[in-house]
């Protein structure tokens, strides 16, 4: 398989630097089985699933990973971009600049209500840092961080970001990274589907700074991807298995959702599942766990859109990038959506 196969050209005035006015109002474009190509709106969403069928969300919760802080030596000026802590407390980052930090430089955030330490260094830019405060550590960091958007999204992260760039679901603080398909979600859309007896259930993905990452090899052999942390809890499993044996269907909300339900069942069917998953899903691929996929319009030759494509089917799936750019939907993070039945 090569890489060339799932490029586009995108106009940059498609990139939505902005989510939309209200959340459930994004546009949805649904591909049917059939072949066409429905254009509503995501308000519209609960008419395509069905009593008995189940809807897996990713409850994630977005941190304010960036952190501009100072040297304390010199008072020059460093970015950390915080990806995960480890087992013995450190945690590991990103630096920018890195070359002149070296193990042992002492970092001050804000005025000093959180301090960081250089533990070591990695390659790319990589650090390992220990974070320090009289005040819980967690609470620090989000109250002095900023919303880590992803590099397309030109403006600094505003108040706005830190609501918007989250789902209203979001529950397991962890992620650097929204899952974007679940911003669309409303508690009203919510409360339209249990309604319909549609039954929700959440998985934990811990989106990492490698969901943004392009693809760099042109012949796409490996089996493995970046890692990220995912928990598929015992309610889950029995909500999922339930619904499969009453012959309903399984929707997953993002390639997030899609990664870990299919990392849970890699033994032939669903088990509870806590640990690294680093699965990679592109074409072709047997889907155990997923009849139905709500997801974003995705980057070129990312291993977001080769999911979608194993998911959708190659032809299919850039048919309805062509006609998106037609009618000019937004794509990417604060972007439209797309369900495919």
């Amino acid at each position: 398989m090569y890489l060339s196969e799932y490029d586009y050209i995108l106009p940059s005035e498609l990139i939505a630097q902005k989510p939309a006015e209200l959340r459930d109002l994004s546009r949805l474009m649904v591909l049917d089985p059939d072949g066409a190509i429905i254009h509503r709106t995501f308000t519209n969403l609960p008419e395509y699933l069905e009593k008995g069928d189940i809807l897996i969300v990713n409850d994630t919760r977005v941190f304010q990973a960036r952190l501009i802080g100072v040297k304390e030596k010199t008072g020059g000026e460093v970015e950390i971009f915080l990806l995960h802590p480890d087992s013995d407390g450190t945690w590991e980052a990103l630096s920018r600049p890195s070359r002149r930090l070296h193990e042992g430089t002492v970092l001050i955030f804000g005025d000093g209500q959180l301090r960081g330490v250089v533990m070591g260094k990695g390659e790319t830019g990589h650090v390992r840092i220990r974070l320090e405060s009289d005040s819980e550590i967690d609470v620090m960091v989000d109250m002095l961080g900023k919303t880590p958007l992803p590099h397309y999204i030109r403006h600094e992260p505003s108040v706005e970001d830190r609501e918007r760039y989250q789902t209203v679901y979001a529950r397991n603080r962890g992620a650097v990274a929204a899952p974007t398909a679940g911003l669309h979600f409303t508690e009203a859309v919510l409360d339209t589907l249990a309604s319909k007896g549609v039954a929700i259930a959440a998985v934990t993905l811990h989106v990492g700074i490698g969901t943004f990452r392009p693809l760099t090899e042109e012949i796409v052999s490996s089996d493995h991807l970046h890692s990220e942390f995912c928990v598929v809890p015992d309610s889950t499993v029995e909500a999922v298995n339930a619904a499969r044996k009453a012959g309903g269907r399984i929707c997953a909300v993002g390639t997030t959702s899609v990664r870990a339900l299919e990392t849970a069942s890699a033994g032939g069917s669903l088990q509870p599942f806590e640990g690294w998953t680093d699965i990679f899903i592109k074409p072709p691929y047997r889907f155990r766990m997923v009849d139905m996929l709500i997801t974003n319009f995705h980057l070129p030759k990312s291993s977001l859109l080769l999911l979608a494509s194993a998911f959708a089917g190659r032809e299919r799936l850039f048919e309805a990038y062509r006609v998106a750019i037609r009618e000019n939907y937004r794509f990417y993070s604060y972007g439209d959506a797309m369900l495919i039945l």
